[in-house]
């Protein structure tokens, strides 16, 4: 029983030696950090490849990019951790760019926007008892 405790013991003691580096998303080196600025969606795809989330709506394309180190069991370091945003317009050139530091997750300002609920106008009544009394049929065709 000791022979296995002390096992454990240098197995534990060894791991918390080995530091180990993960990335996720999008592998971006320093050069690519630096040379950022493109003006079209070609380029941009032939230097970062394609991206990890595209807006279909606003047309925009996401990438996700971060580094983190595992130093022990119990400590992991994020090293950096970004997302690059680029508004792309009809004509395949980029309009609009934006990088967020997400390693400082309370640096960001989130919106206080929402969007309205139009298509049921209810009075307090309605809001109390929503769910009493018989359901209306609505129709399914013109």
């Amino acid at each position: 029983m000791r022979m296995v405790i002390f096992y454990i013991g240098i197995f534990f003691i060894l791991a918390n030696c080995s530091n180990k580096i993960t990335y996720s998303g999008k592998i971006i080196n320093n050069d690519t950090l630096q040379n950022i600025n493109f003006e079209n969606k070609n380029k941009l795809i032939s230097k970062l490849g394609y991206p990890s989330f595209i807006d279909p709506i606003e047309n925009k394309f996401f990438y996700y990019s971060e580094v983190s180190e595992k130093k022990s069991i119990l400590k992991k370091e994020v090293k950096y951790s970004y997302i690059f945003v680029f508004k792309i317009d009809e004509f395949d050139q980029i309009v609009e760019s934006k990088v967020y530091n997400t390693k400082n997750i309370e640096n960001i300002k989130f919106s206080d926007n929402k969007t309205s609920n139009e298509i049921v106008k209810r009075g307090l009544l309605e809001k109390i008892f929503g769910g009493v009394g018989t359901q209306q049929e609505l129709p399914t065709s013109p």
